[in-house]
């Protein structure tokens, strides 16, 4: 348990008041040591990342799927990682206490836990019951014996619900059940940023990896937010530059793509060093 109670503190102490660090998404084991190997402190799982590795669409991975991944992944990299959990994969509030119980025995020292539903009808769940929902994965979060940090997800704005107002209710209700940082997707002006911080006492996690965020770094860390993420936006730069590469060569017969290939030499000095220890 050391080696995860060690991580589990560094994690902790990156969200510290006054600070902003950037958390890339890796979508695999080789991507999370390139991360690590570049210099970033903490990494987070992609979802969507894993999904396409593995030629799924998002949210159609399996739980067990998830968790030997994760697994692998924190055997990967010796950098704290965080998970995304998605919903909890379930609907009760209990459920989500297994899910946090069962993820930590990966290696894992945070993860999050989103209120999207998984119904097309009613994406979103109801207040009460998502709160209740992030109430019990705290519970179970607290029962670990070590700083596992949990981050509540509020999904209205990736659902085309852009209602501010009930974005920061939830917000306050999953501060109030017990998550460290808060989370909620999709919003990325300014304006939104500002007000829900204003209206928060939690870190705040801002998904910068998505259309139409214009922010930068260090825009957002002047703003006061404490944590940066990229969701799938890395794996799906990665696939787009293998399917522009393959596009070209089906398409034109040239090779033009290995101007900006990364060598053989590169990645083989990169991935024979030995994993370093926290």
């Amino acid at each position: 348990m050391t080696r995860q109670t060690d991580q589990a503190e560094a994690f902790r102490q990156l969200h510290a008041k006054g600070s902003c660090f950037v958390i890339p998404n890796p979508w695999d084991f080789g991507s999370a040591r390139l991360l690590e190997h570049l210099g970033f402190k903490a990494l987070a799982s992609s979802s969507a990342g894993f999904a396409f590795s593995i030629a799924k669409s998002d949210l159609s991975i399996s739980k067990s799927s998830l968790l030997t991944h994760l697994a692998g992944m924190c055997q990967a990299t010796s950098l704290p990682v965080s998970a995304d959990l998605q919903n909890g994969f379930g609907n009760d509030p209990e459920d989500m206490a297994v899910t946090i119980l069962q993820a930590a025995k990966t290696g894992i020292v945070g993860g999050s836990i989103e209120d999207a539903s998984g119904d097309e009808g009613n994406p979103v769940y109801p207040l009460e019951l998502a709160a209740e929902r992030i109430r019990h994965a705290a519970v179970a979060a607290r029962s670990l014996g070590f700083k596992f940090t949990l981050t509540a997800r509020a999904e209205n704005h990736l659902y085309g619900r852009l209602d501010l107002k009930d974005t920061i209710r939830r917000l306050q209700a999953y501060q109030e059940a017990g998550a460290d940082v808060l989370f909620a997707p999709g919003i990325k002006t300014r304006e939104e940023i500002t007000e829900v911080l204003r209206c928060i006492d939690r870190p705040l996690n801002v998904l910068a990896g998505i259309s139409g965020m214009t922010l930068g770094v260090a825009d957002l860390a002047q703003l006061g937010v404490t944590r940066i993420s990229l969701g799938g936006s890395l794996a799906r730069a990665a696939y787009g530059a293998l399917l522009r590469a393959a596009t070209e060569v089906q398409a034109q017969g040239s090779f033009g793509y290995l101007r900006d290939a990364a060598s053989g030499k590169e990645l083989n000095e990169i991935f024979s060093q030995p994993r370093a220890e926290p």
